[in-house]
């Protein structure tokens, strides 16, 4: 049996940006008042903990554009860990705003999205519960934001933060629909059914999707569930009112899937595409080494995907 045929996700060949997809022999379509409907919905970049790693923030924001991207959602963040906090808001803000794609030429992307995530959170309050090294590093970024330049911006832009949002295609939310500043989504809760429906009684709309965990996944209501392990799809989702469907995006600056690569997804609205790239490992555990508030392990974790 196929990979798509394991995890109840049917594959559809790439087609132009926005153009609804064809189902495959023998898919039976939910019904018309429930059906995701891709054809008026922007192909959006859907990222997440980013966690100040520049680096990865720029490949996986130049392949995006590649392949279509018109809209940026990142679920949170942004910051912490990494050595690059503020640039990663900069550009973060630029483009959810409905900022223009740097270079000649640089084509607009509609207005987006980005949420609270827990280090944001921690950031404008306090990191009182976060592990040693996680506390040292936003006290770190703390000090970054305030001497930027546009430090009033920063912060104006972080105090209007929510850890969840919705459009009228898809649910979003930093930890989980439940609880979605500190709630963790892994695949370890498939043997927890209570959780699980927790969940999706939560979501408002039939597609989630939720970061935190740094772990890609796609979760469906009736439990099958599915690992992408590098850049998959589209595949067609099939969710509806009556199958909702929850999906880890992974991490842009720090996964733990075992796999360095950075992780993020592609939505047309019906379609997700799941993509795993290589960046500057090198290039960010440098900055992070040259930052004596940011631990050693910091640096180490990014090679391992750990």
């Amino acid at each position: 049996m196929t990979r798509a045929g394991r995890a109840g996700l049917l594959p559809i060949p790439l087609r132009p940006r926005l153009a609804p997809a064809r189902p495959e022999r023998g898919y039976s379509p939910p019904s018309i008042r429930t059906r995701l409907n891709s054809a008026a919905y922007p192909l959006t970049a859907i990222v997440s903990d980013l966690h100040g790693n520049r680096q990865a923030l720029d490949v996986a924001l130049g392949d995006a554009a590649a392949r279509g991207a018109e809209r940026l959602v990142c679920l949170g963040d942004v910051v912490g860990y990494g050595a690059r906090p503020a640039e990663c808001l900069e550009r973060v803000i630029h483009l959810t705003r409905g900022g223009a794609e740097r270079g000649a030429g640089g084509r607009t992307w509609a207005p987006g999205l980005c949420l609270l995530g827990n280090h944001e959170h921690a950031l404008l309050d306090s990191a009182v519960d976060f592990n040693p090294r996680a506390r040292a590093a936003i006290e770190w970024t703390r000090g970054e934001v305030q001497a930027h330049p546009r430090s009033a911006e920063l912060w104006n832009f972080l105090g209007g933060l929510s850890a969840s949002g919705l459009d009228a295609r898809a649910h979003f939310a930093h930890g989980s629909p439940r609880d979605p500043l500190r709630e963790y989504v892994l695949p370890t809760d498939l043997n927890h059914p209570a959780r699980l429906a927790g969940w999706f009684s939560a979501m408002q709309r039939p597609v989630c999707f939720v970061g935190h965990s740094h772990v890609p996944a796609v979760y469906y209501e009736d439990r099958r569930f599915f690992r992408p392990r590098g850049t998959e799809g589209p595949y067609r989702l099939g969710a509806s009112e009556q199958l909702k469907v929850l999906i880890n995006v992974g991490s842009v600056g720090q996964p733990r899937d075992g796999d360095p690569r950075l992780s993020y997804v592609l939505f047309d609205g019906a379609n997700v595409t799941f993509v795993r790239l290589d960046y500057d490992i090198a290039g960010a555990q440098a900055d992070i080494r040259a930052v004596p508030a940011l631990s050693e392990t910091l640096a180490q974790r990014l090679e391992s995907g750990r």
